[in-house]
């Protein structure tokens, strides 16, 4: 069970592992540890577990706040699924969301993204007839880009003397593609604009356009949905109540409102954490999952950072994207508001992605770049269920934190007038969007609450309310400090800043962490 930090439960006196930060990359670290035998606590300063993977209510409504829907998780026989399956010894189950996962929209063309490759390339080629080379060569190449990457990712876990002695071998394939822009590689391709235009309409998945963002971040989300999309059942709060058991049955703990001001070090080795009641909770490793930039910037003694340069690698790296979310509460079931299972993408039609992105962030009165719309509860099929009569619709946009920097320190809830006015300027700006594609909901919202740069902040412990951590450059991966092991002895690393964006990529941060930690292959094993 889940336990509160204001309720002081009884902890053990010594953790084999604590884990600061129960987001999925926590927990998956988590989770994978205890089934090696080993006792973990995991510390979250929120009263709630789970990091994107929680939901929250408002109104007799519930909304997740970053799950919106997950790859390869159809088949048992997938990785994906195996992993999902071992972490939550089976209790996690998926639903469909159809054949269509994503739909284009470029002005008023509309553009289908259908489940499986041969008719994902078949419904691409029947709006662009003239580009079947070019989209045969394009899925070969996100293929062996994802194949290149299992090296890559493979080399993270290894044994620092390992990698040396293998001279980056793992890695070089890699390099291939991530070294790359998106563009780059489509522009090789094609010179079809409106191609390109389509095939990159999954950006907002990884914050950046093609012309910034490494073809190996496009190629990863790309693969990851060729087989479809699909929506936990029950929502994505599932994911920390099917986990919590796993660790508790290894002896651990949950432990939420727990928040800790640092990583305590002797001799260049951790040996707990301090919290900010200044109680010390003693293990023999930690691991921090609230991303690369908080962890030496909040949780390490300056000295220690200073004295290993762990900032210095980093200095030429951006952080990601912030963005606003329209959490939109609807009377009505799914089924009789019409509400599809499948994601609007939609995208202004006079200039491509990079430019769209450029325009707005000049000035963010100007046509969204992106806005993205989720519609949870018609693809949870046990939503009508906990919400008769009720529906839920999600709509994001990217915005820049310097949108709301004026009121960086004022406390959540509590941020003035202008504020709340400003706030719903950008509201009512995102249900237009809604009501172009969806014209019959117009008049039919009982509720909306929209999420700032600086909830994210609040929520998350991000800086600037980045949503990815650090940028998906091809710089980024280039920096061999994104890895599980530190220059620390027992300190640790987890999250998305050590694979990539995504709750894929959380995951596989948690199997890549736990291995390192413990030696054993958890992926062959599985």
């Amino acid at each position: 069970m889940i336990q509160s930090y204001m309720q002081k439960p009884v902890l053990a006196d010594r953790y084999d592992a604590i884990i600061i930060g129960s987001g999925m990359s926590g927990l998956a670290t988590g989770a994978l540890l205890s089934k090696e035998g080993q006792r973990v606590l995991v510390l979250e300063q929120h009263y709630t577990a789970g990091g994107f993977t929680h939901v929250f209510k408002r109104k007799g409504y519930e909304w997740d706040v970053g799950i919106h829907y997950i790859g390869e998780v159809g088949r048992e026989t997938s990785v994906m699924r195996k992993l999902f399956d071992y972490i939550t010894n089976g209790q996690l189950q998926w639903a469909d969301i159809g054949a269509v996962y994503d739909r284009i929209v470029i002005g008023t063309e509309v553009y289908d993204f259908v489940k499986g490759v041969g008719k994902f390339k078949e419904q691409i080629l029947s709006y662009f007839p003239e580009e079947e080379e070019a989209v045969a060569a394009y899925i070969d190449l996100v293929f062996k880009a994802t194949k290149a990457s299992r090296g890559f990712y493979m080399d993270k876990a290894l044994p620092k003397v390992i990698q040396k002695l293998s001279m980056g071998m793992l890695r070089r394939s890699f390099y291939k593609y991530s070294d790359l822009t998106t563009l780059e590689v489509l522009r090789k391709l094609t010179d079809n604009d409106q191609l390109i235009k389509v095939l990159t309409g999954q950006y907002g998945d990884y914050g950046l356009p093609p012309g910034q963002s490494s073809f190996a971040m496009h190629a990863s989300v790309v693969r990851h949905y060729f087989a479809g999309g699909y929506f936990p059942v029950g929502g994505s709060a599932q994911i920390v109540k099917s986990i919590d058991p796993v660790i508790e049955s290894g002896g651990g703990t949950i432990l939420v409102r727990a928040q800790v001001d640092e990583v305590l070090i002797e001799y260049n080795r951790v040996y707990g954490v301090r919290m900010s009641d200044d109680r010390v909770i003693r293990a023999d490793r930690v691991v921090s999952s609230i991303g690369i930039l908080n962890t030496y910037s909040k949780l390490l003694p300056r000295h220690i950072v200073s004295q290993h340069g762990l900032m210095s690698p980093l200095q030429s790296l951006e952080r990601s994207v912030a963005h606003t979310c329209l959490y939109v509460g609807l009377e009505g079931t799914a089924e009789e508001l019409g509400l599809p299972k499948a994601n609007f993408w939609i995208y202004p039609d006079d200039v491509d992605h990079d430019r769209c992105v450029e325009r707005y962030l000049d000035d963010i009165t100007a046509p969204f770049p992106m806005v993205y719309i989720s519609f949870p509860s018609a693809k949870d099929p046990d939503w009508i269920n906990r919400y008769p009569g009720h529906s839920t619709i999600e709509i994001i946009t990217l915005l820049p934190y310097d949108t709301f920097r004026s009121w960086e320190g004022t406390k959540w809830k509590k941020r003035g007038k202008n504020y709340e006015q400003l706030k719903e300027k950008i509201a009512q700006r995102l249900l237009k969007k809604l009501y172009q594609r969806l014209p019959h909901l117009e008049g039919k919202i009982s509720y909306h609450e929209l999420s700032t740069p600086l909830t994210t902040q609040h929520f998350v412990n991000y800086d600037k309310g980045e949503i990815y951590g650090l940028s998906h450059t091809p710089q980024r991966f280039r920096q061999r400090c994104l890895q599980p092991r530190t220059s620390i002895g027992g300190f640790y690393l987890t999250g998305q800043d050590i694979v990539t964006a995504g709750v894929g990529g959380a995951l596989f941060s948690g199997v890549l962490t736990a291995t390192a930690m413990t030696g054993t292959n958890i992926l062959k094993r599985l």
